[in-house]
């Protein structure tokens, strides 16, 4: 099938999401489930307070709706560690790092959880996490203001603020500032894709706190994100303002209505050649997401001179898990933030 061949025949289920998302979120649920969720041996929570100022004690955020998290005794995982503030609450994060912290610092790998912008929860951070920090990597997976609290941009201000706050804290964490790497499914995938491509864009930053970091990331894994709003067509775009669907609701209205913002919010809109490293993985049978979308952001990147790799998985719908997709993710990281030499 040709390149416009793909297009064409896409549209007709182009952000199909708009109705699919919600569902697709209560059909994984129970997988996300085993997948990911809270340590019951978790440490104390640890607070954070931005540079220079010392904030009021926040409420403890609620414990997280899943199972226990399984956590190899080689490994530490630390519950509710504020990062900063968001629409004037509390924003927080776990962590997952060795037990014994190797003597040089660690590289990062922050996650970020999809569901719609409107669900989900850090609880979900994937247990390939586990073999990501035996391997000497420090793991964190964050929470941001979902679209029912905060319209865009307050998703992608959080994310910011907490590649910050752990640029701000390398030293305590035993962490290197210089080798951050992002990765997300969905609409994690959006986020982290915007992360990389958005690089220090002011209008973005937000001010939740630790404002003299860099929130520029050196490499992200994007899973069947979203990259770009402004081309839904009317007809979607009509069921969108009738049903209120997620993009509508990050959006907060109809994409003809808030153009600038839906520009704003598209990570194809930032592409230039001082993008870090991104990495792509899209289903070919993706109808909630559909792989014009990825196909069209790694063609961008391309052309700007970006380092990118588009790995289309055959068969596979809007989420796929497997050994090769591990071994590909750890490959990924290892090459970028460690250096490693990576087999063809």
């Amino acid at each position: 099938m040709t390149e416009r061949m793909l297009r064409k025949f896409a549209w007709p289920a182009v952000f199909s999401f708009v109705l699919a998302l919600p569902l697709l979120a209560a059909a994984l649920a129970p997988l996300r489930a085993e997948e990911a969720a809270p340590a019951p041996q978790a440490q104390p929570a640890a607070k954070a307070e931005p540079a220079g100022k010392t904030a009021p004690a926040a409420k403890p955020a609620a414990p997280a709706a899943a199972r226990p998290r399984p956590v190899p005794e080689d490994l530490e995982y630390i519950r509710d560690v504020e990062y900063g503030k968001g629409g004037g609450r509390a924003l927080r994060l776990d962590i997952l790092r060795p037990k014994q912290p190797p003597a040089q610092p660690m590289p990062v790998v922050v996650y970020i959880h999809g569901g719609a912008w409107r669900g989900g929860s850090r609880a979900a951070m994937p247990l390939l996490c586990n073999r990501l920090a035996q391997e000497g990597y420090f793991c964190a997976s964050i929470e941001y203001r979902l679209s029912q609290e905060s319209p865009f941009p307050a998703q992608i201000e959080d994310c910011k603020c907490a590649i910050r706050f752990l640029r701000a804290r390398a030293k305590e964490y035993n962490i290197n500032p210089d080798r951050i790497g992002v990765w997300g499914h969905s609409a994690g995938g959006h986020l982290v894709a915007l992360l990389g491509t958005s690089g220090d864009a002011k209008d973005l930053e937000g001010t939740g706190g630790w404002q003299d970091q860099s929130s520029r990331v050196q490499a992200v894994l994007d899973c069947f994100g979203p990259a770009d709003f402004t081309i839904i067509p009317k007809w979607a775009e009509g069921i969108q303002e009738q049903m209120k669907g997620p993009v509508y609701q990050l959006l907060g209205g109809p994409v003809a209505e808030n153009a600038e913002k839906a520009a704003k919010a598209s990570p194809i809109t930032h592409v230039s050649k001082d993008d870090p490293p991104i990495l792509i993985m899209h289903g070919d049978q993706d109808f909630v997401v559909p792989l014009d979308q990825s196909v069209r952001l790694a063609e961008a990147l391309k052309k700007a001179g970006v380092d990118v790799t588009l790995h289309v998985v055959k068969g596979a719908g809007h989420g796929f898990r497997g050994q090769e997709i591990e071994d590909m993710t750890a490959a990924f990281f290892d090459k970028h933030l460690k250096g490693r030499a990576v087999k063809p």
